[in-house]
């Protein structure tokens, strides 16, 4: 099966579990055909089929509660109950039972991806250094979350440097376009639950955001609350791709699950409500850009920070923890960049020919 083909069944799957809003899935398939990057971020779902014949000793390693679609541009920031500034992954959509491996070779293959355009500069033996380094060592301390207070000052100083400002947030939020017709009652619902007080005036909009989730309905609650705007979003779930690939795999949502369950100082506004995730936009909830690294010795410490990160979320439960520490021992040194790059090639293949299609289609 082709990717071309591939990408039809599964969203012919997908538009049985929600409703898909065709201009921004023709969106999504362009931007596929723009860069490797964006086509390793759109295609998760690809990403499985390719997994398991080309990572095959990796794919028998322990299986664990994990991310599934991460990558270097997965990673943001947020304010914790206690108005903290926290760093992390910030997006969960396809969390589901896989081999710890996958998530570890998915983020240093998008790290030689962004390399290849110019938007990371380490080599690919040195990116996967860094990611195992932070890997093991915050495995091997049983996990610690990345608030933005008294350590990592490093860190903090990118994140704070990049929060959008104000101003020019509020000023794009509002020019999204209000939503003519009926909205989902049950994504109303997890909207009004999750605003900082009943009873609040607002106006819903649509909202085009993401890459992999390019497709799903987003709603905006947009409001004025003493003195300043408030917002939330919802996001429409389906079952893990994982399902597509096997109806034995879970098909309940394991979002709030792996939020629940990782080692990290949660978001208070980001939630699971039915089949929609909510969260806050606000322009101190951001990701780092990585081009705002300035230098490789930057980037070395935001891929070992994403490694330690990675563990925080494996490392939720002891038996998995040292489950995982026994498998690496085992495992050869160069075993990361050499999955990673035969991925690579792999997904290089598959955007050559999605890119030929579009090509032909613009035509």
């Amino acid at each position: 099966m082709n990717i071309v083909k591939a990408t039809r069944r599964y969203e012919s799957w997908l538009s049985l579990h929600l409703q898909l809003v065709g201009k921004d899935l023709l969106l999504k398939h362009e931007r596929m055909a723009q860069s490797g990057f964006s086509f390793l971020r759109a295609t998760f779902y690809r990403w499985l089929q390719l997994w398991e014949d080309i990572c095959t000793d990796l794919h028998l390693a322990p299986r664990i509660l994990s991310v599934g679609d991460l990558h270097v541009e997965n990673f943001g920031t947020w304010r914790d109950s206690d108005g903290r500034l926290v760093w992390g992954i910030n997006d969960f959509d396809e969390a589901c039972l896989y081999p710890y491996t996958l998530d570890l070779v998915r983020l240093a293959t998008s790290a030689l991806l962004a390399a290849r355009e110019n938007r990371l500069t380490m080599k690919l033996e040195d990116s996967a250094d860094a990611i195992m380094a932070g890997y093991e060592k915050r495995l091997v301390e049983g996990g610690r979350p990345f608030v933005l207070e008294e350590d990592h000052a490093w860190l903090r100083a990118i994140a704070e440097s990049k929060l959008r400002d104000p101003v020019m947030f509020w000023e794009k939020i509002n020019r999204l376009a209000s939503i003519r017709g009926e909205v989902p009652e049950s994504a109303r619902e997890a909207l009004e639950h999750m605003l900082p007080a009943p009873g609040i005036d607002y106006r819903l909009a649509r909202r085009v955001a993401g890459l992999g989730s390019l497709g799903r309905v987003r709603i905006v609650a947009l409001a004025k609350w003493k003195g300043g705007y408030v917002a939330r979003e919802a996001k429409a779930l389906a079952p893990a791709a994982s399902h597509w690939m096997d109806p034995h795999a879970p098909r309940e949502i394991l979002y709030g699950a792996i939020l629940r369950r990782a080692i990290r100082c949660p978001d208070p506004y980001v939630q699971l409500r039915g089949h929609w995730i909510v969260r806050r936009l606000s322009p101190h909830c951001s990701r780092i850009e990585l081009e705002a690294l300035g230098t490789a010795r930057g980037e070395l410490r935001l891929l070992e920070a994403m490694g330690q990160e990675t563990a925080n979320v494996h490392a939720g439960t002891e038996e998995k923890r040292r489950a995982i520490l026994k498998d690496l021992r085992r495992r050869k040194k160069n075993w990361l960049p050499r999955a990673a790059r035969a991925m690579a090639e792999k997904l290089d293949k598959d955007w050559e020919v999605w890119k030929e299609r579009w090509q032909n289609r613009a035509a």
